[in-house]
C-alpha cells in the first residue's frame, strides 16, 4: 500500500510540506507549493472505477457496539441470497476491522493482480475487502494516523477488482472521523445510494446518532433510514419479551419521527444472531431467531425501486 509518514499533517493543511514530519517526504516540496492542496486525482479514478457498481450503501453508527458489523454482514448475505444479483462489503474500519471474524474469513489473504487486489469471495457473487486481511495476525494494532488511513480507503476504492457489482455495501468505523468523511470525498463523484444508520434503543445511543444524522446532513449524504438494533430480548423459551435497554426518549422510533428519517425496522437482541459471528455463520434459519419488525408497509426496503 502506499506509505504516508506517520504525523503527516495532510495536503490541506498550512503545515503541509514545512512540518517536522514533512523532512524526507519525497512530496515535501510540492505539498510545500500548494500543488498537494488542488483536488485529488484519484477523485476521477475512483469514479471511473465505480462505473461497474450499480448501488452503494454507507453503513453508519453513532457507537461503536450497536450491531453495526453484523448489519453490514447480515445485509449482504441476504442481498446475495439472489444468485444473479453481485454484492461487495468494504470493511473501512481501519483500526477495529470485524467484517473478516464475522464472515468467516479470518487468516484469508489478498492477491494482487493485473487489474488489482482481488476480493474475498464468501460465496460466487459475495466479495469481502478488508484491512483485517493485510494484517499479519487478527491480534495486530493498527496505529494510523488519518492520511494513512485515507490512503488505504483510496486504495481500496480505487485498486480492488469488484468486477460487475448491484450493490457495495461500506462498513465504517462508528463516529465521524476521517475514514467517514474520506469515503464520502471519494465516493461522491461517483454517486452514493445513502446511508444506513444503526442505533440501539437508549438516549445515549441516540444522542450520537443525532451528531451522525447532521454529519450526513453537512456533507449531503442521503440518508436512507434508522435500523433500531437490540430492540427488545426474546426469550428462547418462554418467547416472553423484555425491555435490555429501555427506550428512556422513545427509542429510534421518536427521534425519527421528530426528525423526519424513516425507520426501517427492529431487530431484536437474539442469541442465535449473537451466536453465528464469532463462527462467521449466516443466519439461513430465521426461524430460529425472535421477531424481527419491520416498520414499512412493505416487508423490505428498496432502492431505486429495485425490491429485495
Amino acid at each position: 500500500m502506499e506509505e504516508v509518514p506517520q504525523g503527516c499533517p495532510g495536503t490541506g493543511s498550512a503545515q503541509a510540506g514545512r512540518g517536522a514530519s514533512c523532512q524526507g517526504c519525497p512530496n515535501q516540496r510540492l505539498c510545500a507549493s500548494g500543488a498537494g492542496a488542488a483536488p485529488d486525482p484519484a477523485i476521477e479514478e475512483i469514479k471511473e472505477k465505480m462505473k461497474t457498481v450499480k448501488h452503494k450503501i454507507l453503513v453508519l453508527s453513532g457507537k461503536g457496539g450497536v450491531g453495526k458489523s453484523t448489519f453490514s454482514a447480515h445485509l449482504a448475505h441476504g442481498l446475495a441470497e439472489d444468485e444473479n444479483t453481485q454484492v461487495a462489503l468494504l470493511d473501512i474500519d481501519i483500526c477495529g476491522p470485524s467484517i473478516p471474524k464475522i464472515m468467516g474469513l479470518e487468516g484469508e489473504q489478498v492477491h494482487q493482480s493485473g487489474s488489482g487486489w482481488s476480493p474475498v469471495f464468501v460465496e460466487d457473487n459475495l466479495g469481502v475487502m478488508s484491512v483485517g486481511f493485510l494484517l499479519s495476525s487478527p491480534d495486530d494494532a493498527v496505529i494510523w494516523r488519518g492520511p494513512k488511513k485515507n490512503g488505504m480507503i483510496k486504495q481500496f476504492l480505487r485498486d480492488v477488482d469488484w468486477g460487475e457489482v448491484d450493490y457495495l455495501i461500506v462498513d465504517t468505523p462508528p463516529g465521524t472521523s476521517d475514514e467517514h468523511l474520506s469515503a464520502v470525498q471519494y465516493l461522491s463523484a461517483a454517486h452514493i445510494d445513502g446511508a444506513v444508520i444503526i442505533t440501539t434503543p437508549q438516549e445515549v445511543s441516540l444522542q450520537d446518532v443525532r451528531k451522525e444524522i447532521n454529519f450526513c446532513h453537512k456533507v449531503k449524504l442521503p440518508i436512507i433510514g434508522v435500523v433500531e438494533n437490540m430492540s427488545v430480548f426474546i426469550c428462547p423459551k418462554c418467547k416472553k419479551e423484555s425491555q435490555i435497554f429501555p427506550p428512556t426518549t422513545g427509542g429510534a422510533e421518536v427521534m425519527c419521527q421528530d426528525l423526519k428519517i424513516p425507520l426501517l425496522g427492529k431487530v431484536p437482541l437474539d442469541p442465535h444472531i449473537g451466536s453465528f459471528c464469532p463462527v462467521g455463520a449466516k443466519a439461513d434459519s430465521w426461524e430460529q431467531t425472535g421477531r424481527c419488525e419491520g416498520t414499512h408497509s412493505r416487508p423490505r426496503w428498496e432502492l431505486h425501486g429495485k425490491r429485495r
